[in-house]
């Protein structure tokens, strides 16, 4: 389906350059997003811009392109090591994705030089790079940016090079904040010449997001944009293609419909959310057990090396399953994702329509569910009102194979997959009695009993070893990313 789309780029007020324009045409974006067209003009007429914009919109562009024709525009040509633009984002995965699609246009300006600051590899790597190679345009994690910042006794005095600095974006700002850089963000800050333009990006204003505002942008223009067709007393937060589903099961049958599900769809590709790092190690090894000629890969954010090369892998895939927590839930891009499964509902509401902004992206369709206990039947109703998600109801399938004795049989086969249940089930419980909803999701009307049964825990060690003396006991406390 055609994106919503809001003129040509040709109709931009301020011409783009040649091989910006190639790169468009080489991508397939033909026309300009509401976002974009909103916010490009005034970044390149030199505005500090803070923008909010519904998950999926096309925000990559509306500063990948302003910065590099704000660089283009320069009066002294950069050198090696001088540093023009800093895009400064929360996750690795997302921080890959931006520099994927700017080496699409980098390409046609071989003058430019860029370079990836993310974790997950050794610093003194990127430090060598940097000098060999340059970074004019830098896209980093803020960790990995503050930490080079301070390594000056490396023989590279960042601070120096950041003194030619035009453009600084900060993207899924209220990311940012939420996964607390604030502090990082700040020394950075520090670093940075005052005379530069800045670019805020965020699907969600907050408090926090708006005292960054105040410190980093000065007089911004405030841009917010809403769907095309969506009227202006719509708030709704989720794209409008986005089919929306919850099914409401017991705690002992979500597994069973969820592979189920799985089943019915192996064409497709799935991101597939649990609350915790456990969860996703437990039932990642039991879905690629029980579903055969699919691609199933697991992802969270306690992985250190494997997580770039799993997040780059799954992106290029065309059908498969993707197990992930929520470090998969804000501003990436993953090529047609057919459907958003949530076996728990996150944290937050928040980071639910996040979630399910992965699929529906840019104009095109996509389909979430999410799996719902009985006693949390009212988060329907919450959602609708609290976050403007309507959801229609999927009835559990009848008739579905039940799995769990084989995953039984796995644990007992393999102590490792039972020690992996075992987190898996503290950590749930964990992140439950953490819920920011906890009106609804009520650690006390949890039925254990029906619980444990679904994580496939034996009956003989829970009668040893009592669920809340575990958890009390539990040193390392599993967080949800």
């Amino acid at each position: 389906m055609e994106a919503v789309t809001e003129g040509s780029w040709e109709a931009l007020p301020v011409a783009l350059s040649p091989g910006v324009l190639r790169a468009l045409r080489e991508l397939g974006f033909a026309r300009m997003t509401p976002v974009q067209s909103a916010t490009i003009p005034l970044f390149m007429n030199n505005k500090d811009v803070a923008a909010e914009a519904v998950t999926g919109s096309g925000k990559t562009l509306a500063f990948v392109i302003p910065i590099l024709e704000i660089l283009l525009r320069r009066e002294e040509k950069l050198k090696k090591m001088q540093v023009g633009a800093i895009i400064i984002t929360p996750t690795r995965e997302l921080a890959i994705q931006i520099d994927e699609v700017l080496s699409h246009f980098t390409k046609h300006f071989p003058r430019f030089s860029q370079i990836l600051l993310i974790g997950g590899r050794n610093p003194m790597e990127d430090v060598e790079k940097f000098k060999e190679h340059g970074g004019n345009i830098i896209v980093a994690t803020p960790g990995r940016l503050e930490d080079l910042f301070r390594r000056k006794a490396d023989g590279l005095d960042l601070g120096s090079c950041v003194k030619s600095l035009d453009v600084l974006v900060l993207d899924e700002a209220d990311r940012l904040l939420d996964m607390g850089f604030e502090a990082s963000l700040n020394a950075i800050l520090d670093f940075l010449p005052k005379q530069r333009r800045t670019g805020l990006f965020s699907a969600t204003q907050t408090q926090e997001v708006e005292n960054l505002v105040r410190a980093g942008l000065r007089n911004p223009v405030r841009i917010s944009v809403k769907e095309k067709g969506v009227a202006a007393s719509n708030t709704q937060k989720t794209p409008t293609r986005l089919e929306n589903y919850y099914m409401i099961c017991k705690a002992d049958e979500k597994f069973n419909q969820l592979v189920h599900f799985l089943r019915q769809h192996k064409q497709e590709k799935h991101l597939v959310f649990f609350s915790t790092c456990a969860c996703v190690e437990y039932y990642g090894k039991a879905l690629e057990s029980l579903i055969k000629q699919v691609k199933i890969m697991s992802i969270h954010g306690k992985m250190k090396h494997k997580r770039n090369k799993i997040f780059t892998e799954f992106r290029k895939l065309p059908g498969g399953i993707l197990v992930c927590t929520d470090v998969m839930a804000r501003g990436i891009d993953i090529p047609e994702v057919h459907w958003v499964l949530q076996y728990d509902p996150p944290s937050s509401a928040s980071a639910f329509v996040h979630r399910c902004g992965r699929t529906a992206r840019i104009g095109n369709v996509g389909s979430a569910l999410v799996f719902l206990l009985p006693m949390e039947e009212s988060y329907v109703n919450f959602l609708s009102i609290n976050q403007k998600c309507p959801m229609q109801e999927m009835k559990p399938q009848t008739n579905v194979l039940d799995l769990l004795p084989k995953l039984k049989s796995m644990a007992l086969a393999d102590r490792a997959v039972f020690e992996k249940g075992m987190k898996a089930f503290v950590s749930y419980v964990q992140a439950y009695a953490k819920h920011e909803c906890n009106l609804i999701f009520r650690l006390k009307d949890l039925d254990f009993a029906s619980l444990a049964k679904g994580f496939t825990l034996l009956q003989s060690l829970l009668i040893q070893t009592p669920f809340h003396l575990r958890i009390k006991t539990e040193k390392n406390r599993d967080k949800s990313n």
